[in-house]
């Protein structure tokens, strides 16, 4: 699995880049992904993908040790759904 510290380490070699400022891209990336999907619910990055905001209705759902009936709250999930390109890229 790759992680941050190594994606960050292969961005920075990859670009030619300092680790600081590739560590300081990803974290700039991140905060404007935060942004975009706070105010627009999507991102489209293409070759990459699609990142979205769905949200979860309230719904009850049980605890599996007791079989008790919870109050399960509505919450916003993030969504990706690759692009054709980077999907070819994988396989």
């Amino acid at each position: 699995m790759m992680d941050k510290k190594t994606f960050v380490d292969h961005l920075a070699e990859t670009a030619g880049l300092t680790k600081k400022a590739a560590h300081d891209a990803v974290e700039a990336f991140r905060e404007t992904l935060v942004v975009g999907l706070r105010e627009d619910g999507e991102v489209v990055l293409n070759g990459i993908g699609k990142f979205s905001v769905e949200e979860r209705p309230a719904h009850v759902g049980r605890n599996p040790a007791t079989g008790e009936a919870i109050d399960i709250p509505a919450k916003n999930k993030i969504k990706f759904k690759p692009g054709k390109a980077l999907k070819d890229e994988v396989e």
